[in-house]
């Protein structure tokens, strides 16, 4: 589950179980033939809305409505997904050919709340959408979970295998698309080509009332320059757009539970979220895609109007930091949030004295591009070719990882994903870098 860390300064984490229910199931995803856009797509945004709902023990969906967007970020040729990180698995299929034409992974702050004690007795559900290119053709949209860490490591295997857990017929003489209705400005802040051969970032702002748009920018001005401090944004400015939204909250602030502090804003953002005060979520992802969707995306950032420490990032669903934190950490921490948003990158820093996880086990390998179980390290060639000791990251292949002091690995001694201090480590920096490239085709 996601926790605040108990080390100054450093970044908040990323865990995440999947379902322990086994339903159909599918080895590892493999990449599909090449599809062409133009063949299945228009060249906008269809976004299915559900409801994701269960316990600790069992996941359900239940569905909306669907919407449509006026953009599609997306390259029009990375289309199907084989990088297979995540715990969610969304795919399109074609009716006619039965062809998967579109997926993608993904993690949710539902994941990490079945892992909470909360969970073990009283049900919930989340409000959850997924956004694909617009369908030509009659389709079919499934979503798909990992099975959890535990159940995985019961039925000996060595990787958490997909379970396909909602089906949905995607139809093109539905009547029922919502369409879109523009309600916010949109600003520009770095366009450097394209959208479909850039990393499409939109900025969103949260607490900012009417008369802090000035602020906004700031905050906004601050994140692009801190953003391209690091690598490898620095050497790919032109390989990213960044955008913002101006959509004014009623009330100025950042909710703080902890601190009976409530505000009224557009996407109910709160620190607090499972009782760690760093950690700034909210259980309400529509709301976040509804002011989204006013620009062109592939990764969506909140801004929060707060000064106090803290945010979050989970992998291909949102990332959120404080807009100006009192610590002068904001750019580290966003830049590290983005590392979990983008590529699902796991923490790298150590709880101590902590050694159970509901995510990481001998005998089960994280998806995860910078942590290892030693399991099955084919994937991750760090792992098994120890580098030189390096004068910034230090001693490479170091244990301790994903909260943990025994069991897990990281590539090296200091990296961004284990401290706010130290750049992407070679490992990370390939990682993001390679999955870049993906997105940028």
């Amino acid at each position: 589950m996601k926790k605040s860390s108990i080390l100054p300064l450093l970044a908040l984490t990323l865990a995440v179980a999947g379902c322990k229910s086994a339903h159909e199931t599918t080895p590892t995803p493999r990449a599909a033939e090449p599809i062409s856009f133009d063949d299945y797509f228009y060249d906008k945004t269809m976004r299915l809305d559900f409801y994701h709902c269960g316990d600790s023990l069992n996941e359900m969906y239940f569905f909306d409505e669907l919407k449509q967007e006026p953009y599609f970020a997306g390259s029009h040729v990375s289309l199907t997904d084989s990088f297979n990180y995540g715990t969610q698995r969304f795919v399109l299929v074609d009716e006619a050919s039965g062809k998967e034409i579109y997926s993608y992974h993904y993690c949710t702050l539902w994941d990490e709340w079945r892992c909470e004690p909360e969970a073990s007795s009283v049900p919930t559900g989340m409000p959850e959408s997924v956004v694909f290119p617009y369908p030509k053709h009659n389709a079919v949209a499934q979503i798909w979970s990992r099975l959890s860490v535990t159940e995985t490591k019961k039925r000996g295997l060595k990787h958490q295998p997909w379970e396909k857990k909602f089906e949905y017929p995607i139809r093109t003489d539905n009547p029922f698309v919502r369409a879109f209705s523009p309600v916010y400005e949109v600003q520009d802040l770095h366009v450097a080509g394209a959208t479909q051969h850039c990393l499409d970032i939109v900025l969103l702002p949260e607490g900012y009332t009417e008369n802090e748009k000035d602020r906004f920018l700031d905050d906004c001005r601050l994140f692009i320059s801190e953003f391209f401090r690091f690598e490898p944004w620095t050497s790919n400015q032109n390989r990213v757009n960044i955008r913002m939204v101006w959509a004014p909250s009623k009330e100025s602030g950042v909710s703080i539970p902890s601190e009976n502090k409530w505000f009224a804003t557009n996407m109910k953002i709160a620190y607090d979220t499972f009782n760690s005060n760093r950690y700034q979520m909210t259980r309400d992802f529509q709301a976040v895609r509804d002011i989204a969707g006013h620009a062109p995306y592939d990764y969506i950032y909140v801004l929060t109007n707060s000064d106090k420490y803290g945010g979050g990032g989970i992998y291909n669903f949102y990332g959120i930091g404080a807009g100006h934190d009192r610590f002068g950490s904001s750019g580290a921490v966003h830049v590290h949030e983005f590392g979990h948003q983008m590529l699902g990158l796991g923490d790298e820093y150590v709880e101590i004295g902590n050694n159970i996880s509901e995510q990481y086990q001998p005998g089960v390998e994280p998806y995860e591009a910078n942590l290892t179980t030693l399991t099955d390290i084919s994937s991750k060639p760090w792992a098994k070719e120890k580098a030189e000791p390096d004068s910034i990251f230090g001693e490479s292949f170091a244990e301790g990882g994903g909260y943990l002091e025994h069991g897990v690995w990281r590539p090296y001694e200091n990296c961004l994903m284990r401290a706010l201090a130290y750049p992407f480590c070679p490992t990370c920096l390939k990682a993001v870098t390679d999955y870049l490239e993906y997105i940028c085709r």
